[in-house]
């Protein structure tokens, strides 16, 4: 299957993006990944996949643009198209997240795994993520499979959106209720900030980065971790 899925996302990647990376036949394109979703799945399906990759398509579009706006050091949207991890992690799971929308089973989490594997950014397939979302570096990102993300979201390397604890049914199984965060609109966390449980960061709030965050915040807030303790007798590592 896993050979399947990267022609997937080849022809995924050539559709979406034929600005940047050319597309000789866009129906046969199209004719191709309904064949390979089809046989991952089913024909119904298939075809609703196709169906949806316009909408895609815009939301990738509004992903590159969030990065190019919130990154100094691009100079076109190409290089972003070509370069840049968060994109290819994102292709890897909007793809990913119809399909599972669509009931697709396993080749959803092969599709996202196989990004993590590329970028270290780990997206599980059942998050929901809005239009406009930017990964600057990425490295180490984790977001659980219950996270919701609002609209003009970016992360920083190293965040982790996870659970805090998990439900168990009366055998002792997990239960697989929502758990992780949801972040609202315009909000962005900087590097290796740890936010658990299912709390809620309101909108077009900031929070700084090595925090750990297992509480709701109200809208517009600034949070910062806790002043360095400063202490003189650390000397050739003594004390550490």
């Amino acid at each position: 299957m896993e050979e399947l899925l990267k022609e997937l996302i080849a022809l995924m990647r050539r559709t979406v993006f034929p600005e940047y990376l050319g597309q000789e036949d866009r129906e046969l394109d199209l004719m191709r990944i309904r064949g390979v979703v089809r046989r991952i799945a089913d024909d119904g399906r298939a075809a609703a996949f196709v169906d949806r990759i316009p909408e895609i398509s815009r939301l990738l579009h509004t992903d590159v643009e969030a990065i190019a706006d919130n990154d100094p050091a691009v100079e076109d949207y190409t290089e972003i198209v070509l370069c840049y991890p968060g994109i290819k992690v994102m292709l890897h799971y909007r793809t990913a997240h119809e399909l599972l929308l669509l009931g697709v089973p396993v080749a959803p989490r092969i599709l996202t795994e196989m990004a993590h594997s590329a970028t270290g950014i780990d997206i599980h397939p059942g998050a929901k993520i809005g239009e406009y979302f930017a990964i600057d570096h990425g490295t180490g990102i984790v977001v659980g499979a219950t996270t919701v993300i609002g609209d003009h979201v970016m992360l920083y390397q190293g965040v982790t959106l996870g659970a805090k604890n998990f439900k168990y049914d009366a055998d002792g199984r997990p239960l697989d209720v929502p758990r992780h965060p949801v972040l609202e609109d315009n909000v962005t966390v900087y590097a290796n900030t740890t936010i658990l449980g299912r709390v809620t960061i309101g909108h077009d709030t900031v929070v700084g980065g090595n925090v750990w965050l297992t509480h709701d915040v109200p809208p517009r807030s600034r949070i910062l971790q806790t002043r360095a303790v400063e202490q003189p007798l650390f000397t050739d590592g003594a004390g550490i």
